[in-house]
């Protein structure tokens, strides 16, 4: 007699077939991922526009204009702005003077700075013979002198005095500048101006014989100075200083080699 195949054991079967159709080669069941497609990866953000210049649409002339009253006010960022929309950072106002003249003459060091970067000319000369670097003479800014010498000026240019730097710093008193410049640059020690004055005779004849002048005397001297030098009257730095009263200068000049 046949035997009959029991209902349980083909479905049986087919289980095990399936288990072993769905395992990976190490006999283990395929990771749920396998299973299911990966999903697409989101779209990169959009980067967000640039912010437009908001000086790129004025005229030349008025991007100038802007350019030389940003440098009075010192605004360093807007000089940027006005540089990157094309701005002349050779314009002139009515004196004749650039931004980076007028920046130094109000001390707007950032200012300077900016426009010494976008190549400003160190040695443009303004309606009474100034440049940027001869104006650092006047102001004494020792910062200033940094910033300016960066652009390598000609320290040979005279003003309308005839002076070069120092000698203006000198009867002002601005003991620190004419220190940084001696030691900084090689600037003529004894120029003479059109008055006949060295920065010495300057800083004797000119000056109050209180400290400060003391001090840029006597760095002078340290540096090298002549001391013998006279004005067109014949008269030495020395001579001025006793008739002046100014004994310790006087004592400082006596003391200097000859």
């Amino acid at each position: 007699m046949s035997v009959k195949s029991s209902p349980l054991i083909v479905p049986l079967a087919a289980v095990l077939l399936l288990a072993a159709a769905c395992s990976d080669s190490d006999g283990q069941a395929a990771p749920e991922s396998s299973q299911h497609a990966t999903a697409a990866p989101s779209p990169a953000a959009t980067p967000p526009a640039p912010t437009p210049n908001p000086y790129a649409d004025l005229s030349p002339a008025a991007r100038d204009r802007q350019l030389l009253r940003a440098a009075r006010r010192g605004n360093a960022g807007r000089i940027e702005l006005l540089v990157e929309a094309g701005a002349d950072v050779e314009s002139r106002d009515a004196d004749d003077r650039t931004p980076l003249l007028i920046a130094v003459t109000h001390d707007r060091v950032a200012a300077a700075q900016v426009l010494v970067t976008a190549g400003a000319d160190p040695d443009a000369l303004d309606d009474r013979h100034d440049t940027p670097w001869l104006v650092t003479g006047v102001t004494g800014s020792v910062e200033m002198a940094r910033v300016i010498l960066q652009a390598d000026p000609d320290l040979t240019i005279r003003n309308r005095f005839g002076g070069v730097s120092h000698i203006p710093a000198s009867e002002r008193g601005h003991a620190d500048y004419v220190a940084f410049v001696l030691e900084e640059t090689d600037i003529a020690i004894d120029h003479v101006n059109d008055l006949g004055w060295t920065a010495l005779l300057e800083a004797v004849i000119l000056g109050r014989g209180t400290k400060p002048w003391q001090r840029i005397v006597e760095t002078l001297v340290e540096h090298g100075a002549d001391v013998s030098i006279a004005d067109r009257d014949g008269v030495t730095a020395s001579q001025h200083a006793r008739r002046l009263g100014f004994t310790d200068i006087a004592s400082i000049l006596d003391r200097a080699p000859t």
